[in-house]
């Protein structure tokens, strides 16, 4: 058996979705723009930098999920996928995920993006399995919260680990496996995988990749 692990934001989207649900919700006047733009921003340069807390980002990024009934957010949803992330997939996404679906290899999008917004990306680039940030829920609706711990950095091993138990499987299950990323912030799982990618990368990652023969690619 073998693994191929894809991180989502700037890797096989040519943007970050995380960055694009807040400013949407922003257009739709659901979000003050003057409140919550410069942060949004200023999160997202910490992130790009490899500086971000992810606690301090997820407070600002899933209270909004609390303000709001279910049904009203996957509305919002689906407007946001068909309008921005569409837009977004990488022109060589699709090829690379069928490639690794064609050698039967396990398929797994990981991603500090929390799960409310990349289940339904995950499903539309045909990917059966997401480990995800997870927004905690109580009676079906979202308390504002993280559930767990979140999916960044050293975290998204753990997650990754917790998830290959759950289905009876460890990293000696595999005889190859492969991670994708554009992201400094991904380095710990990449130094992981017997083949890691940069994939668009970041100017760290570049060079580290570089010093370090890793496969360099652009899907876009």
């Amino acid at each position: 058996m073998k693994l191929a692990l894809f991180d989502l934001d700037n890797t096989l989207l040519a943007g970050d979705s995380d960055f694009q649900w807040a400013q949407f919700l922003i257009e739709q006047k659901v979000l003050d723009r003057e409140v919550y733009e410069a942060r949004n921003i200023e999160f997202y340069e910490q992130y790009k930098a490899g500086t971000l807390d992810i606690h301090e980002f997820l407070d600002f990024q899933l209270k909004p999920l609390a303000r709001h009934p279910r049904e009203q957010l996957n509305a919002w949803r689906e407007e946001f996928i068909q309008k921005k992330i569409k837009p977004l997939i990488a022109p060589g996404t699709l090829e690379l995920i069928a490639k690794h679906k064609l050698e039967r290899n396990l398929c797994i999008i990981i991603t500090a993006t929390n799960s409310f917004v990349t289940s339904p990306i995950a499903r539309m680039l045909g990917i059966d399995h997401l480990i995800a940030t997870e927004p905690e829920q109580k009676d079906g609706q979202f308390t504002g919260r993280v559930s767990g711990i979140p999916c960044f950095r050293e975290g998204k091993i753990t997650r990754l680990e917790q998830w290959l138990d759950v289905h009876n499987l460890t990293w000696l299950s595999f005889l190859e496996s492969w991670f994708y990323s554009d992201s400094l912030n991904d380095l710990p799982l990449l130094k992981k995988v017997t083949h890691p990618v940069a994939v668009d990368p970041d100017a760290t990652l570049e060079n580290h990749a570089r010093q370090n023969d890793w496969s360099i690619i652009s899907l876009r």
